[in-house]
């Protein structure tokens, strides 16, 4: 397969916005170490088969995406010029990316312990399911959100073998996130999705209304991350990094209003990749410092 080749399909499923899920995962993996063995490291056979299976389901996530709402996206102008609809990738090879990714998460799962395994098919129901949810209902954005979720609550339990406090509260910080902010994204497609039957909330409620539940819900994400802390025991350099997550959300809500939506990219992306990224760097330095003294 040639280079550009390899491009496509990158581009297809939008392979740098792993960069969203995964440190939730490895952060849920880390604090779940922390708990169990009174260290932050879980073993490279965890921290691999995680990368795996995360990497292999949102791949088919996305790809499941792209195929599914290929004649949606062929009639707005924002996406007509996605992979699919412009004929870059057939219908086919989307499908066979997505069988493949799934076989590949089902391998990785079974490398961990058996209640991975066991959740495979409702991931899989949640992974696939949410394309088909905004054609029926505006809390398409909530299932989203419980589907990215998984990747924090997967993380801790392919440490433990078993739900925790932990694992459910660090689920909800990335369900009330991803409602957030795919809200947010939301809004530049409110008149194209209000003209064909989409749901959303934007189409629902309008921008401004839009963009007010979003900021709710991004506050009860805040919360949510000092609860963490809370439940996990964590050191003060975890809640340095939780207000810093704070500050990257208000500033998210500083730069997008009703009358302004130029920036809603830069509040999506950027600031997004970097509250992930804070994430995973406060709970290194949480377990390191924690593990040291």
């Amino acid at each position: 397969m040639s280079g550009v080749r390899v491009k496509t399909f990158l581009d297809l499923v939008k392979f740098e916005h792993t960069v969203f899920a995964l440190p939730f995962a490895y952060a849920g993996m880390l604090l779940a170490s922390m708990q169990q063995n009174g260290t932050g490291w879980p073993g490279w056979h965890v921290l691999v088969w995680v990368t795996v299976a995360m990497a292999a389901a949102r791949t088919a996530a996305m790809g499941a995406n792209r195929v599914i709402d290929r004649f949606i996206d062929a009639r707005n102008p924002r996406t007509a010029g996605r992979e699919v609809p412009s004929g870059k990738v057939s219908p086919a090879q989307a499908w066979a990316l997505v069988v493949v990714s799934l076989m590949v998460m089902a391998f990785a799962a079974a490398q961990l312990n058996p209640l991975c395994l066991a959740l495979l098919p409702l991931a899989v129901v949640f992974l696939i399911g949410y394309p088909y949810t905004k054609r029926f209902t505006w809390l398409c954005h909530a299932w989203l959100g419980v589907t990215d979720g998984a990747a924090a609550a997967g993380g801790w339990i392919a440490v433990t073998g078993e739900f925790a406090p932990g694992a459910w509260v660090l689920w909800a910080v990335v369900i009330f996130w991803m409602i957030g902010l795919d809200v947010i994204y939301a809004t530049m497609d409110r008149d194209f999705d209000v003209a064909n039957g989409i749901r959303s909330i934007p189409a629902r409620f309008g921008i401004p209304r839009a963009l007010r539940i979003a900021a709710v819900s991004h506050a009860l994400t805040f919360a949510l991350l000092l609860l963490v802390g809370v439940v996990t025991g964590a050191s003060f350099w975890y809640y340095l990094a939780a207000l810093v997550m704070g500050g990257i959300l208000l500033f998210e809500h500083r730069i997008v209003n009703p009358n302004d939506l130029a920036r809603v990219n830069v509040a999506f992306f950027d600031a997004n990749m970097w509250l992930a990224l804070t994430m995973l760097a406060g709970v290194v330095v949480d377990v390191a410092w924690r593990t040291l003294t």
